[in-house]
């Protein structure tokens, strides 16, 4: 009669459980004696992981006397699933000084659990247990420890441990390849991927979407259309995830063409394909395809999130669009999407570049929470209406409130100085960016400082402070400074930057045009003459200006 009362509770246990079957099927352990039994303890204590009440599963496992591996297992991984990564490092050193010794399983829980919160030296350390514990060779391991070490970007240390396993299986060499895709190393990754086809291994879609995953720009399109053409010789272009990725990969290579060619042969793709292409057409340019597709995606009745809703809202920033702003915001709200930092910062940035600051503001006072990025939306924001104090206000709210600023609000801020024209407060704010945060200034600060320099009149200085940079300067950097001598009509300056820049940037005519405006002011009208007849391209003729109003 027990044996068949057992028999009972074990078909119970296969059930689906929801937290109210969980603790009438814990009831029924305890009113029949089996919760003593270790494996019954652990299969509760995973149903309650399951419905994400882990204070009855701690509680059971305190109150379970022969606790097996498995028992500390499913303790450990039900809090390091939910993302309780410290209760879940708590147990597994008390682990280690109980009885019961973690095995393999437990390691490669520990493992993920260290690459998902990003702890470089928690991974160190429990991959020195994995060697004590003499499991340094052991397959599960190994396979956690090189998916650990890519996700974290250690590539070295992660190949280190893939070449002394001695045992690969398909999954391993998937991981690894897509260790180096996802770390930029596309080189790496192929090599691998042609020393497991002379190994006689053969590749499944996850190794092709590991390859694809590694190509991030325009100059690696052959090699993408190389592994495309792989895929349909191998009959892998059926399989959606993978032409969801190379919908992707054509559409970080600017190849929008043949990202809709492949995204149009989906019957139903998914968010991420959707999101992939929009991206793509934003990226490139193509701001009106983005906005098309978002209608068609609504239209099939796919659900955005709060990425999507961010790039679309940049877009509309680009298209100066405020109608169409005010709809995508009416969509966030309607989807519980606007309370999403990412989103409350990209509409920051959209109402104010459509003529609307006081918008932007609203939303900046109505976020229930900031991060640095929503901080450097507004503050670049009031420094495109010329509120330069205002930004600098904002500026101390940061400091106050302990967050860290990167070089995006120093690049807002030493842009709001431009705007404002304030010289000695830029000068400061580009002196304490490294001097008191540590921040090495980019491209980007020196472009807003020659401007805010130039600008002000300070020609001599922002030249004597381009040069000052070497030999190979950006040519934003140079531009700045040529707009600045086109403000002050300073045409001997003009020609020295201009001949700098043109020696970099051939074909860019844009500088060519203003010098050729430069001169036309002084009244050189030959060298007008030289100038304009460089440009006799049309493809390379200054692009007439367009003003339009929507209604």
């Amino acid at each position: 009669m027990f044996v068949q009362f057992k028999s009972l509770v074990f078909e119970l246990s296969k059930l689906n459980q929801t937290l109210s079957r969980t603790k009438l099927f814990h009831a029924l352990l305890i009113k029949t004696c089996l919760l003593h039994d270790p494996f019954y303890a652990t299969k509760v204590i995973r149903f309650y992981a399951i419905n994400n009440d882990l204070t009855s599963a701690h509680n059971l496992f305190n109150e379970t006397p022969n606790r097996t591996v498995y028992l500390w297992n499913s303790i450990v991984r039900a809090y390091a699933q939910t993302h309780h990564f410290l209760d879940a490092f708590g147990l597994f050193k008390q682990m280690l000084t109980s009885e019961t010794k973690p095995d393999n399983f437990t390691f490669a829980c520990i493992l993920r659990a260290c690459s998902e919160r990003l702890d470089f030296g928690g991974l160190r350390l429990v991959h020195g247990q994995v060697i004590v514990s003499d499991l340094g060779l052991d397959f599960i391991c190994g396979s956690a420890l090189v998916s650990a070490y890519s996700k974290l970007g250690l590539i070295d240390d992660a190949r280190m441990v893939f070449d002394r396993l001695n045992r690969h299986d398909l999954v391993l060499w998937n991981t690894m390849i897509a260790g180096y895709g996802c770390c930029g190393y596309w080189e790496e990754g192929l090599h691998l991927f042609i020393v497991m086809r002379r190994m006689e291994k053969q590749p499944d879609g996850y190794t092709v979407v590991g390859l694809l995953s590694g190509l991030m720009c325009s100059s690696l399109l052959e090699i993408g259309q190389g592994i495309h053409g792989y895929c349909l010789r191998s009959g892998f272009d059926s399989n959606a995830h993978i032409s969801s990725m190379l919908v992707s990969m054509y559409s970080r290579c600017s190849c929008m063409n043949s990202a809709y060619k492949v995204f149009d042969g989906l019957s139903q793709p998914d968010l991420v394909t959707w999101s992939a292409l929009i991206s793509g057409f934003s990226q490139s340019g193509e701001h009106h395809k983005a906005l098309v597709s978002f209608k068609r995606m609504n239209t099939e009745g796919k659900k955005s999130d709060s990425v999507l809703v961010a790039t679309l809202l940049a877009v509309i920033a680009q298209l100066v669009i405020l109608a169409t702003g005010v709809q995508i915001h009416g969509y966030a709200i309607r989807h519980s999407l606007d309370c999403e930092v990412i989103v409350s910062s990209a509409l920051i940035d959209m109402y104010s570049k459509c003529g609307f600051l006081d918008l932007g503001i609203k939303v900046f006072e109505h976020m229930s929470k900031r991060n640095i990025v929503s901080y450097n939306s507004i503050i670049a924001s009031l420094g495109l209406y010329g509120l330069a104090s205002e930004a600098f206000e904002v500026f101390r709210e940061v400091l106050e409130r302990g967050l860290k600023p990167d070089d995006s609000t120093f690049s807002a801020l030493l842009s709001a100085c431009s705007h404002g024209g304030l010289v000695k407060e830029g000068r400061d704010i580009f002196r304490r960016m490294y001097a008191d945060f540590g921040i090495k200034a980019k491209n980007e600060h020196y472009v807003h400082l020659v401007k805010l320099l130039g600008m002000a009149g300070e020609l001599d200085e922002a030249y004597n402070l381009v040069n000052s940079l070497g030999d190979h300067v950006d040519s934003g950097i140079w531009g700045a400074l040529l707009s600045c001598c086109d403000v002050h009509n300073d045409s001997k300056l003009a020609e020295i930057v201009a001949q700098r820049l043109l020696e970099d940037n051939p074909d860019r005519s844009t500088y060519k045009v203003m010098v050729s405006n430069l001169h036309a002011g002084n009244g050189r009208w030959d060298d007008v003459k030289n100038l304009r007849d460089e440009l006799d391209d049309v493809r390379k003729r200054k692009v007439c200006g367009i003003s339009w109003i929507q209604i």
